[in-house]
Formats: C-alpha cells, structure tokens, sequence
C-alpha cells in the first residue's frame, strides 16, 4: 500500500521522472511527514538521506553561531534539498537547518542508493544537476542582498520572494519573523515596514502583511 502511495506522489510532483526510476524509489523511500513547524533538518545533523518534497512547503535556514539565523530559500514540491543531497553523499553533517511551514510531506531517499541512481537513470542525472544550479543561483541571490543592498532594499526583496512562493499577497508574518530571517532587528523592520506603509507598498494588518507592490 505504501508502494502505490509514494508512486502517486511522485508521479504527481515528479512527472519528468522515468518508470524504472519512480519503481526503485517506491521500493527504498521512506514517507514521512511532517505539521507546520517541525524540525525536518538540523545544524550538526548526519544526513542518511536526501529529501524530495512531494506536498507542502519546505524553509531553510543558515544557524550561526550564536544562535540567529538566516532565512535562505524554500523549496517546493518537485524539489529537493541540494545541502541534503551533498551532506548524505559524503557522511557529513549538516551545515542548514529546515522546517516545514505547513503541513508537508517528503521521500527519503537513502544515501545508499544515490551512487545506483545517478550511474542507471538519467531523469534522475539531470533532476540532482538541475537541483544543484537551481538552488546555487538563489544563494548567488541571497549573497548579492546581503552584499549590495540596503535594508530597506533587502526587506523590499524578501517581500517579493515571500508573495511569489507562497503565491499570496497576504503575507502571515511577524516583525520579529521578518527581523528573524534577515538577520535584522524587530525595530529596525517594524520602522522600515511603516515607511513602506506611508508608501502604499504594504498595508499593515494586526495577524498579515499585504503587499500591494
């Protein structure tokens, strides 16, 4: 029964995927599944598996030292995590921390068979190539935010990102979610956040942030 549930899921989310392909992977991966949240990585973790989200929505974060953290992208169904796929290949920890934001569901693949995988089927080849600059163009994003923009600009940014994957101009987070990600403080966002307000870019609700721009 799990069998025939994963294989729908991932000709669902993974329609590009050839059948001898989606049949080994039905054969060795693990469903799990996770409420908005939970914990599905974290810093210092050894990865024995790579995870492809098949529903929901995935958020990762770079963790430093002192605790803060770093919002960095999202991934979607039909995507995978590439830090996972290189941390599980070589039996190292992990160096990201992700969460599920609303109730989500991934295959674990295990590290194990990605050596089979990537020398036999070619979707799957070209899917961890795709993943890999995919996933490096969005940190060359993230790198430029932080090096060549300001705040003001970055939080510009980050709102636009947040409208576009989460396909809503009702954005459901808080100053201090906001400060959290952009390694910022909640002072800092809240004056930044009115401004964009008085600019008619954003309306400021009690639970949600509109954003009109």
């Amino acid at each position: 029964m799990s069998q025939n549930i994963i294989t729908q899921h991932l000709h669902s989310a993974f329609p590009q995927f050839e059948p001898g392909l989606i049949q080994i992977l039905a054969e060795h991966a693990t469903l799990k599944q996770f409420d908005a949240g939970d914990a599905l990585m974290t810093t210092g973790q050894y990865m024995r598996f790579t995870m492809l989200v098949v529903e929901g929505l995935v958020k990762l974060y770079r963790e430093a030292d002192d605790g803060s953290e770093f919002f960095m992208y999202y991934i979607h169904p039909g995507g995978a995590c590439a830090l996972s796929m290189i941390c599980s290949t070589k039996q190292q920890t992990s160096e990201i921390k992700a969460s599920a934001v609303d109730k989500t569901t991934v295959l674990a693949v295990p590290t194990a068979l990605m050596d089979e995988l990537m020398k036999t089927y070619k979707t799957w080849y070209y899917f961890v190539l795709e993943t890999y600059r995919s996933r490096f163009e969005e940190l060359l994003v993230v790198i430029d935010n932080i090096s060549f923009k300001a705040m003001d600009e970055r939080l510009e940014s980050y709102l636009q990102k947040q409208h576009q994957d989460l396909n809503t101009r009702k954005l459901a987070l808080t100053h201090s979610e906001i400060a959290r990600d952009l390694n910022s403080s909640r002072e800092v966002i809240s004056r930044l956040l009115k401004k964009m307000e008085q600019q008619k870019r954003v309306i400021l609700h009690r639970s949600f942030i509109e954003y009109l721009k």
